[in-house]
């Protein structure tokens, strides 16, 4: 590895790794700061992607085109998605469709605009390693430049004053799945891989999608409408109770605001870990239109008697799993209510199980006697989005995505992606280049009012029992 003197002596500002849509909010409300700062952004892919797997015919976001990059923050940045539009020439055709909520494939072309534009951006640079140096009061960042083919081509080092972390999440695969996805004999796959496999996957005689997410309603409806009508053969399979609607009323909604997530912040560790299962129909239900048009297509499918050969399953799970003759797959299942168990026997499997966020112990390890944790282990995450590190490391280690734990359900969400990206930024400048409102929400989350803004008033009649501690 070489590394020039001029490394040391010109560090950067910032070090980005990873480029997905937090990192590149981020880039963007970068490029727009005045005083401008030195940044460098990095990802092992060659291009900029996002879920390509999962960019189906029709599907769009569930939040509304402006949570893009920088809107929330900034909206005249030449970066915003209606910015994109004009510059397509597609801006009065996209009012006169009257749409709030983009299709998917619009978003990633959106955002694939922006970082062909963004200076500062390296892709097919994979980061290895993060270190602190005391000697130059700098961080170490390693990588590897990487050829088109993603084979290794070179070996480099940068130098900066703060990082930020956005390597994204990845597929959860449940532990009874796993020895299926290692064989390729028949298909089981994950549904980030789901589009790559589509035409195989119609050729198979029985599937069956496991997950009760917003993707697994997708998947089975896109499966359902192109099989034919009566010998559709698929079966929907879910652990959770119910195939349930996501919570989307306007007051549930706030539970993606900054107010909320700074309620969440201060509460203790041990009712914040104990507050995010239960709220899993924030995030992980399905998309009211979506459950709609599964149960239209249905119906649609028994106008002339009979009913379709669909089978969806709510209550399930997956006890063990194996191969049959090579080609087919055997999945042991048990339902909870009922306390019954059978199995069935399927030609591929499409696991829509979700994600879970890549832990960074991995990139960190050379920031471990550095770091503080909290009692499960996991980094402390400040009201900043700063890892909590020893006050002898001077610079900040910043994350995205990757503090459901400290900041609750609106870590992954794409509405507060340039909140938190301007939030990031005005802490690491030291002043407020991007002013953020000081109210977010009608609700008044808590009590004792040390969440609440100053702006925010006290409600009316309402007389502390205790004194807050």
């Amino acid at each position: 590895m070489t590394v020039h003197p001029t490394d040391v002596d010109r560090p950067h500002d910032l070090v980005g790794i990873g480029i997905g849509p937090f990192n590149l909010s981020l880039a963007a409300l970068a490029d727009g700061l005045h005083d401008g700062i030195d940044s460098a952004f990095y990802d092992r892919n060659n291009a900029f992607s996002w879920h390509p797997g999962l960019l189906i015919d029709g599907t769009t976001l569930q939040v509304p085109f402006l949570a893009d990059l920088v809107t929330l923050a900034d909206p005249a940045s030449p970066w915003t998605f209606l910015n994109y539009l004009k510059a397509r020439d597609r801006l009065f055709p996209f009012y006169f469709s009257e749409r709030f909520h983009i299709q998917r494939a619009e978003y990633d072309a959106y955002c694939r605009w922006v970082s062909r534009q963004l200076p500062g951006l390296h892709f097919g640079h994979q980061a290895d390693a993060v270190r602190w140096n005391p000697e130059h009061g700098l961080f170490e960042v390693d990588f590897t430049r990487l050829d088109p083919e993603g084979e290794a081509e070179a070996l480099g080092r940068a130098y900066t004053r703060n990082v930020v972390l956005g390597i994204g999440t990845e597929p959860y695969v449940p532990d009874p799945l796993k020895p299926l996805v290692a064989t390729p004999a028949a298909p089981v796959i994950h549904s980030g891989d789901y589009l790559e496999h589509r035409d195989r996957l119609l050729k198979a005689g029985h599937i069956t999608v496991i997950g009760s997410g917003q993707s697994g309603a997708e998947i089975f409806l896109d499966l359902l409408r192109a099989r034919p009508v009566g010998a559709e053969r698929i079966h929907w399979l879910a652990r959770t109770e119910a195939f349930a609607p996501m919570e989307y009323s306007k007051l549930g909604l706030e539970h993606f605001t900054p107010d909320y997530a700074r309620y969440f912040h201060a509460l203790p560790q041990q009712v914040r870990d104990g507050l995010v299962p239960r709220q899993w129909q924030l995030h992980k239900g399905i998309d009211n239109t979506t459950l709609t048009a599964i149960h239209d297509e249905l119906y649609r499918r028994s106008l002339h008697g009979g009913w379709p050969d669909a089978v969806l399953t709510p209550g399930v799970s997956v006890r063990t799993a194996g191969r049959v003759a090579v080609t087919r797959v055997e999945l042991h299942l048990e339902h909870a209510q009922q306390a019954t168990r059978t199995r069935l026997t399927t030609d591929a499997v499409v696991l829509a199980t979700g994600y879970r966020e890549r832990p960074l112990d991995r990139i960190l390890a050379g920031l471990d006697p550095y770091m503080r944790r909290d009692h499960a282990e996991r980094p402390r995450v400040d009201e900043h989005y700063r890892i909590m590190l020893d006050e002898s490391v001077t610079g900040s280690v910043y994350v995205q995505n990757a503090e459901r734990h400290s900041h609750g359900v609106g870590a992954p969400d794409l509405g507060l992606a340039a909140w938190r990206s301007a939030t990031i930024l005005n802490h690491l400048t030291g002043k407020e280049p991007y002013p953020l409102p000081r109210r977010t929400a009608f609700t008044s989350f808590g009590l004792d009012g040390r969440t609440r803004n100053p702006s925010m008033p006290t409600p009316r009649g309402m007389v502390p029992l205790t004194e807050a501690r």
